[in-house]
């Protein structure tokens, strides 16, 4: 039934494990849904139409935070709001839900408690418009993925369990983990001279590791690297290092702006932004992007550690994407910036 995007599933396999270092993040699929839980223990499980076939692009997805008594969030978004005349609805077993936006709606409380019992003991919904438009959710997956959620929170056997509930105390739920917090120094102007350090520096790079890297695909001179400042003795090197139909990768190091320059290759990937002193990796599963993963590196003043990854393995023809599914999550703190003080009453 299922047929998941191999580039995107290795990429999206490749972050959880690194973004995760030594523990490995939760990523998994069934039929038609996947679910992907972050570090802080947020889970979100998104379902989609049945996959091939001539199926209107549909999704659901349904987020929740770790900690006991936390509520459920669920968003229903179809892939052509433009073919949707006035207010949707949505029918499941025997929930129906009238007034819903067209695009992305989202469920009030009500709503959720209304569905989510026949979303478990059901195989499909439908969602329909004015007109006669007709959008089939398959549910094929849903409670594997469910389960798997409830196992990653600590909730199975528990009253709250959405799939396997209990008497098991609800304070044995397992409690949301706090994002590090990264400490983010934005770089300086830079300094006169700065644009013949490329050529300087160039030498001590180890090109042999370059070429086998990026496949002998580029060409390797000193004129290929671009260079930006990242403090008063530190400047960030750039390379591309491949392009392909759609993707396009370059290779990173920081490196002194005095001899020795001892050049340090980064595993972070990407563009860099000066306006927050970040990387972002970004690859499309395929050419319409209707799949993505993506990693993000910020500068805490020594180099640049992960602070975000997220992204979905199922390629469903939403353009773009249908959700952002965050596999590694942290808080970011401008290190300029005072600190936070209280006052005593």
């Amino acid at each position: 039934m299922k047929s998941a995007c191999v580039a995107a599933a290795l990429l999206l396999g490749a972050l959880s494990v690194g973004a995760a270092g030594k523990k490995e993040l939760v990523s998994f699929s069934h039929n038609d849904w996947e679910l992907v839980c972050d570090n802080t223990r947020t889970c979100r499980a998104a379902g989609y139409q049945a996959d091939g076939g001539e199926h209107q692009q549909v999704s659901m997805l349904i987020t929740r935070a770790a900690g006991p008594n936390t509520a459920l969030d669920i968003q229903l978004q179809i892939g052509d709001d433009g073919g949707a005349k006035g207010p949707l609805r949505f029918k499941v077993g025997k929930a129906a839900l009238s007034g819903l936006d067209a695009g992305t709606a989202s469920f009030d409380e009500g709503q959720i408690r209304a569905v989510l019992p026949e979303l478990l003991k059901s195989d499909d919904a439908t969602v329909t418009a004015n007109g006669g438009k007709k959008w089939t959710l398959s549910l094929a997956g849903l409670n594997a993925v469910l389960l798997k959620m409830d196992e990653t929170q600590g909730r199975v056997g528990t009253p709250g369990a959405l799939v396997r509930k209990g008497t098991k105390p609800e304070a044995s739920v397992l409690p949301p983990v706090p994002a590090p917090v990264v400490n983010v120094v934005k770089p300086p102007k830079a300094k006169p001279g700065d644009a013949a350090l490329p050529a300087r520096i160039f030498p001590s790079l180890d090109i042999a590791a370059v070429k086998e890297q990026c496949n002998n695909s580029t060409d390797f001179s000193a004129k290929s690297l671009e260079i930006v400042r990242l403090s008063g003795s530190k400047v960030l090197l750039s390379m591309g290092c491949g392009m392909g139909a759609y993707n396009y990768s370059s290779l990173l190091w920081i490196a002194n702006d005095k001899p020795p320059y001892a050049p340090v290759s980064l595993e972070a990937n990407g563009d860099f932004d000066d306006k927050d002193a970040s990387v972002t990796s970004a690859m499309k599963g395929r050419g319409i992007g209707d799949c993505w993963s993506s990693e993000t590196w910020h500068f805490n003043g020594t180099t640049f550690v992960r602070t975000g990854a997220s992204g979905d393995g199922m390629c469903r023809g939403f353009a773009g994407g249908a959700w952002s599914l965050p596999r590694y999550v942290s808080r970011l703190v401008d290190a300029a910036a005072p600190p936070l003080t209280s006052s005593k009453p």
